[in-house]
């Protein structure tokens, strides 16, 4: 268990997110003291659904309330489906997102363009700029444990069928496990190359998931933007050092949604089924048991839809004295909208605030 307990405090104060800086300037005879102090800016990625299940569109800013913990919060930034999020202040009330993208760019298939208009970033610092990219980096993790022999190369056909139907997405990674782990395709736009990854896979071994989600979820957070996991398991896990609440408290914390996509009939491995449930719900992800091939790539199907109607919203906390887990609330505004279902992450742990002190000459 020691390397369990070193693993997770290091990851947890290791990985960093976007953020914002700001200065206090002190001046005397010869110089300026200027302080620099890190403030984490909360991203969430938030589903709207209809009792059908259908998504809910063309939102706005003023149709979202966010608590943390219990703590109302001001929205930063906001933007719909995979276009980049624009600041709350190139909003006008009442008028949606869809509406003022394609006041400054063109539609493509019938949703906002993709580009951004150049001076919607002039006043930001280059960590929001690059924090807040169109599109989402996707991160395939593939269990190639002994639990895959039966099935191996459907689910092979599944995972690449649905790398090839991804359009908006600006990056895919494809990682597998059994024991070990493996970086088959590192995150690239190319997708001939993470298909290559795919079929040069192979089964064997002992299943080590956590450990694998763990380091997925490293990757993932040193890129910037929308970053999502998709999980393909057979089993359980009987291998791993760490256990799935380290992972999934890291997962929250950076705001990287966990799809799970399990080949197990739930009720015959109610233990798992449980454990893929509560992370992926709490991540803001959704999970699918699919027992045949069929239902593989309907799975694979409901996260690409997924993924292409989710808002993006981001906010600096309000003071907070809680330095430990605070839960998020995302809640919708209005009698119109009453009795849409909102689906997001449940809360975080704050990164450690830095602070860096530069000495500059008077003016």
């Amino acid at each position: 268990m020691a390397k369990k307990d070193s693993l997770f405090p290091a990851l947890l104060l290791g990985i960093l997110s976007g953020s914002a800086v700001w200065g206090a300037a002190q001046e005397n005879e010869t110089d300026v003291t200027v302080f620099k102090v890190t403030v984490n800016m909360v991203q969430l990625d938030v589903a709207v659904t209809d009792k059908k299940g259908d998504y809910v569109t063309r939102l706005t800013p003023w149709d979202f309330a966010i608590y943390e913990d219990g703590i109302p919060q001001k929205i930063a930034t906001f933007g719909e489906e995979n276009e980049a999020p624009r600041r709350l202040e190139d909003y006008k009330p009442g008028e949606s997102n869809l509406a003022l993208a394609t006041s400054s760019s063109t539609k493509t298939r019938g949703r906002r363009g993709r580009g951004s208009s150049p001076d919607v970033f002039q006043n930001a610092s280059p960590e929001q700029v690059s924090s807040l990219v169109a599109g989402a980096s996707v991160f395939i993790l593939f269990d190639t444990s002994n639990y895959m022999y039966r099935g191996f190369v459907f689910a092979q056909d599944a995972i690449a069928e649905f790398v090839r139907s991804l359009h908006d997405p600006a990056r895919v990674a494809f990682y597998s496990y059994s024991r070990n782990f493996s970086r088959a395709s590192l995150v690239t736009s190319e997708r001939s190359q993470v298909l290559r990854a795919i079929r040069t896979t192979v089964a064997g071994d002992d299943a080590a998931l956590y450990n694998s989600l763990l380091l997925t979820l490293k990757d993932a957070a040193q890129l910037s933007g929308r970053k999502v996991v998709v999980v393909f398991s057979n089993g359980p896990d009987n291998a791993s050092a760490v256990g799935p609440e380290d992972v999934r408290e890291i997962a929250q914390t950076e705001g990287i949604p966990i799809y799970m996509i399990s080949t197990q009939e739930a009720r015959l491995d109610p233990v798992s089924t449980a454990v893929f449930e509560r992370v992926s719900a709490t991540t803001g992800g959704k999970v699918y048991f699919a027992k045949n091939w069929k239902e593989q790539q309907d799975a694979f199907a409901s996260i690409r839809d997924d993924l292409a109607h989710l808002y993006s919203l981001s906010y600096y906390p309000q003071p907070n004295p809680n330095r430990g887990w605070r839960s998020i609330t995302v809640k919708l505004v209005g009698q119109n909208l009453k009795g849409y279902h909102v689906r997001t992450r449940s809360g975080y742990r704050p990164k450690a605030v830095r602070l860096t002190e530069q000495i500059k000459p008077a003016t």
